[in-house]
C-alpha cells in the first residue's frame, strides 16, 4: 500500500514509486569488510572521534558501492545537526551533475543537547542516505522516493552489515528487462 503522498505524484513519478516499492533487498556478496567498517564507525562514536567516524563511514559506503559495481559517493561527517522549527536534519544525499561526485552528509551530534548520536541511529541514517545513492546509481531510478520498499532495503542493508548470520542470498529482480 503506497504512502499518502503517492496520490500527489504525477503518473511518471507514480511509476518510479511503484518500481522502488517492488525492490525490497540489496544483495551484497561479501559482508565481512562491511562489518569491519561498521565496527570502525562504532569505535569512532564511542571515542567521539570525527576523523574515525568519517573514515569508517567512507569505507562502508565505498565498499558497498564497489561490491555493487557502481560509482562511489563522498561522505562528509559534520559535528552538530542543523535544526529549525521543522526538526533536526539527520542526513542529506546530494546527487551530483557529471562530472561531479554525489555527496552524503551526516551529523555525529544532536542539535539540542550536542550529544554524540547513538550508534544504531547514526548507522541507519548513513545507510538511509546510501540507499538514495543506490536508487539512482544501482537501481537506475529517476527519483528516490521514501517507499515501503526503500525502507525494507534500508533494513536489509542494516541487517547485512551488523549481523554475522545475516542472509546474503541474492534476490533476483528484473531491473532492466531484456538484459542478462
Amino acid at each position: 500500500m503506497p504512502f499518502q503522498y503517492y496520490h500527489r505524484l504525477n503518473r511518471r513519478q507514480q511509476r518510479i514509486y511503484r518500481q522502488s516499492d517492488g525492490i525490497e533487498e540489496v544483495y551484497l556478496p561479501n559482508a565481512r569488510p562491511l562489518r569491519d567498517a561498521v565496527h570502525e564507525i562504532e569505535q569512532g562514536l564511542q571515542t567521539e572521534s570525527k576523523n574515525i567516524i568519517q573514515q569508517g563511514s567512507q569505507h562502508l559506503a565505498r565498499d558497498i558501492c564497489r561490491q555493487l559495481g557502481i560509482d562511489a559517493v563522498n561522505i562528509k561527517v559534520l559535528a552538530r545537526r542543523p535544526s529549525d522549527d521543522w526538526g533536526e536534519l539527520h542526513g542529506l544525499y546530494e546527487p551530483a551533475d557529471p562530472p561531479g561526485t554525489p555527496r552524503i552528509t551526516v551529523w555525529m551530534r544532536t542539535a539540542r543537547r550536542k550529544q554524540v548520536v547513538a550508534f544504531k541511529t547514526y548507522l541507519r541514517t548513513l545507510l538511509h542516505e546510501v540507499g538514495h545513492h543506490l536508487d539512482y546509481e544501482y537501481f537506475r531510478l529517476e527519483e528516490s522516493f521514501h517507499t515501503e520498499g526503500f525502507y525494507k532495503r534500508e533494513n536489509h542493508l542494516f541487517r547485512t552489515v551488523t549481523s554475522p548470520e545475516a542472509d546474503t542470498t541474492p534476490v533476483q529482480y528484473e531491473l532492466f528487462p531484456g538484459q542478462p
